[in-house]
């Protein structure tokens, strides 16, 4: 086979993962080699060795605790900051660096800020241990800028299909497919994006091929919406009222009360090449959501 012809490889981390399952099937699509990383990140020896047999054009770093309330806190730093510090390591022994590398940091990092909605070159005020070890492991990656060709993406909330239980979006997804009578929630005044996870992974494939290196880039909607706008719109695609109630134990002290970005340098970005992100949807998200689950329940239903 012609080199020429083969399709550029992207090395990916956290493969396996709600963002990483799309982001891969996305990227075949798109006509590129995925080669999902299997080494963990914090055993250096096998690390750097798959990087360097794997000879990457492009590296997409997912890997992450996704869940911010997890109460393994040490696990934030050992992955955010110690795991990406071993990896662009290992990539910078690469004879021929990656065309780019792609850093999935968090829009957490800003913190409960009075500026809203949030620009890249604004001040940053990390509230816990998962916004401070993603704090960390950006200024881990700004120490490579001279050595490797990094972009960093802050994602701003996302959900969809195959989002795990333990986040907002898919636990009200189940109470109301199964049609529960009530659900327990934590603080009800807040705002997120809620943007689809489709769109993230459009918008990083297009950062991996035409973001600026050593930048740093919003990837949002710049649409907030409330708790309430999801209750109402979940109530109304399933033709069923659900009682909220609020349990103590769920509220955290420190919860960001508005999560919104200015996606004005990342659309920037596209239109200077004649491109744009696909329109996120949140009706059209938590229609999908709820078909996948009555699907699954249907399924488990018939395997009895």
């Amino acid at each position: 086979m012609n080199n020429a012809l083969k399709p550029l490889k992207i090395l990916l981390t956290g493969a396996k993962g709600f963002t990483g399952l799309h982001l891969n099937r996305l990227a075949q699509n798109w006509g590129y080699e995925v080669v999902p990383l299997l080494a963990n990140l914090n055993e250096q020896v096998e690390l750097e060795k798959e990087v360097l047999a794997a000879k990457p054009d492009f590296v997409v770093h997912l890997a992450g605790i996704s869940f911010v309330a997890s109460t393994d806190q040490e696990a934030f730093y050992r992955v955010h900051a110690l795991g990406t510090s071993n990896l662009l390591k290992a990539i910078s022994k690469l004879p021929q660096k990656p065309i780019k590398v792609l850093l999935a940091s968090s829009a957490t990092v800003y913190g409960n800020s009075t500026l809203s909605p949030s620009t890249e070159n604004q001040p940053l005020s990390p509230i816990d241990h998962y916004a401070i070890s993603k704090v960390a492991m950006e200024e881990i990656a700004k120490t490579y800028f001279d050595l490797i060709p990094i972009v960093i993406a802050r994602p701003f909330n996302y959900t969809g299909v195959g989002q795990k239980g333990n986040f907002l979006i898919p636990k009200l997804i189940d109470h109301f497919s199964r049609q529960s009578q009530f659900i327990e929630l934590g603080n009800l005044n807040i705002e997120r994006e809620f943007n689809d996870v489709g769109m993230i992974c459009e918008a990083y494939l297009h950062l991996l091929k035409l973001g600026v290196a050593s930048e740093i880039y919003n990837v949002c909607t710049g649409q907030a919406r409330s708790l309430k706008m999801v209750l109402d719109a979940l109530a109304q695609l399933t033709s069923h009222p659900i009682d909220i109630r609020v349990n103590p134990d769920f509220v955290r002290s420190n919860e960001v009360h508005r999560m919104c970005g200015n996606p004005a340098k990342l659309l920037s970005l596209l239109a200077a090449h004649n491109l744009e992100l696909p329109p996120s949807i949140l009706t059209k998200t938590l229609a999908e959501m709820l078909a996948f689950a009555k699907t699954s329940s249907n399924q488990k239903i018939s395997s009895l």
